[in-house]
């Protein structure tokens, strides 16, 4: 590596270097840490981590598409491995990860890398620099993401004890269903994904939604502990037409009765089925509300409210049911956060309408954490609203984004405007919202990560370094 470029990050850890270590060697790690922020799609994991596995990614940097395939050697489970570029962008890449024990039952995780920029000697005197700050927020991102699942993790045993469950997942290939299978997968548990097309493996089975009746084989779901069902047409991917509102109406209700269904009729029941719902139940409010208020009006509500009764065969099989009423996930890998950076990254984010409107978010990793913190309590069930504490009109979430981008966020989008441009999904999704409580959580003790917009930010696009230099 003649003039290669040298990069170490280490981080010390509450948990011992066996939970660190094991946390990276299981199925899921590389895409817990993937930056959200950036445009990579694993096409192969390098799972079981052995001498000689291989991963295989594709990096998207606006129209081009980089492959990187990286080789695993020096393989010391739970102590280190070293992954090693065959092919890709750089000259050169060679990264050691060192889980390393510390006095007092602690540990350190040891990100340590030696790589020559592309490019050659053009690009270790015109990119170097840039690249190694590019490199240090990706870490950056890594440690903090890694940290806080180890903690989730830890708690929840510690409350709940640790036992690890085997459950399966409808939804599985969306933003949230792949990040819920890799923060299960990673925690020790065992994951099933429900597909539409041929299995492809053990882990895998197949199911129809739009089949109440048949699309899913009762058998499928005897040997799982908990069933997490989060598939469904996405709300704002369209206009929408009277076919378009019918399709996510059906792809919800109709999906939800065939697993309630199967759950119903299985001779071993799971122990609980955690079903996607959306606080899009409680239409568009002015006061705030929790778990006990009322349903709204609207298309929304309406769909949400069919969605939910659609679980009635598990509840009356005696299968303790949860309804996790998500707010908006904020993630910079999909959803409604990754189609407002644009806007905002231009200067020409700001209020949506009057900007009065309750917008409710949450991270995407509390999300996560509260999907497993309710499978695991025997005493949550029924509707739980899944938000932060912290929700405020959408002219207050436009500023602290701004805050964050160090972009302008007062360049209005005109209710008139919006309408226009979206129709009946503008004014619904865009103009109207509500204040959410996340009422059950919190009377039941569950820690926020992100209790603040400002810090969810920040590592979803990869600003944790708030210096002026960053």
């Amino acid at each position: 590596m003649s003039g290669a470029c040298s990069f170490q990050k280490i981080s010390r850890f509450d948990e011992p270097a066996e939970s660190l270590g094991a946390w990276h060697f299981r199925s899921g790690a590389i895409h817990r840490l993937i930056p959200p922020w950036e445009s990579i799609r694993v096409l192969r994991e390098a799972s079981p981590l052995v001498d000689g596995a291989r991963a295989e990614i594709e990096i998207r940097k606006g129209p081009i598409r980089i492959m990187l395939v990286a080789v695993h050697s020096e393989i010391d489970p739970p102590r280190q491995f070293v992954d090693t570029q065959e092919r890709g962008p750089f000259g050169s890449w060679r990264h050691l990860h060192r889980f390393a024990a510390e006095a007092g039952g602690g540990s350190t995780l040891e990100d340590s890398i030696r790589f020559d920029p592309p490019f050659g000697p053009v690009g270790r005197l015109l990119i170097r620099g840039p690249l190694l700050k590019e490199i240090d927020r990706q870490f950056a991102f890594r440690h903090a993401r890694t940290r806080e699942d180890l903690r989730r993790h830890a708690e929840i045993a510690a409350r709940f004890g640790a036992r690890k469950l085997r459950v399966g997942v409808t939804g599985a290939g969306g933003t949230v269903g792949r990040q819920l299978c890799a923060f299960l997968s990673t925690g020790g548990h065992e994951v099933v994904r429900f597909v539409r097309g041929t299995p492809r493996g053990p882990d895998e089975r197949a199911w129809n939604p739009s089949d109440p009746a048949r699309g899913v084989d009762p058998k499928s779901v005897e040997d799982l502990d908990i069933v997490v069902h989060l598939a469904g047409e996405g709300i704002a991917d369209k206009r929408w037409t009277p076919e378009r509102k019918k399709a996510i109406r059906d792809s919800r209700v109709l999906g939800t009765e065939a697993v309630a269904n199967a759950i119903a009729r299985a001779a071993r029941k799971p122990e609980a089925f955690l079903c996607a719902s959306a606080v899009g139940f409680y239409g568009d409010r002015q006061d705030w509300v929790d778990e006990q208020s009322a349903r709204g009006d609207g298309f929304l509500a309406d769909v949400v409210d069919a969605w939910e009764t659609a679980t009635k065969p598990a509840r009356d099989a005696g299968v303790r049911t949860v309804r996790l009423r998500f707010g908006v996930v904020l993630t910079a890998a999909g959803g409604a956060l990754a189609k407002m950076l644009i806007p905002f990254l231009m200067g020409a984010g700001g209020p949506v309408g009057s900007g009065k409107q309750g917008f409710s978010w949450v991270s995407l990793d509390d999300v996560l954490g509260a999907t497993l913190f309710c499978a695991r309590n025997p005493d949550i069930s029924g509707a739980v609203n899944i938000v932060a504490p912290g929700a405020l009109p959408q002219r207050g979430f436009a500023r602290v984004l701004g805050r964050v981008l160090r972009r302008p966020s007062f360049a209005p989008l005109p209710a008139p405007v919006v309408r226009l441009l979206f129709g009946e999904l503008g004014q619904r999704a865009l103009l109207e919202g509500a204040l959410v409580r996340p009422t059950v959580l919190e009377s039941h003790g569950f820690r926020f990560t992100h209790a603040s917009l400002e810090d969810a930010l920040r590592l979803e696009l990869g600003r944790l370094h708030t210096d002026k230099a960053d």
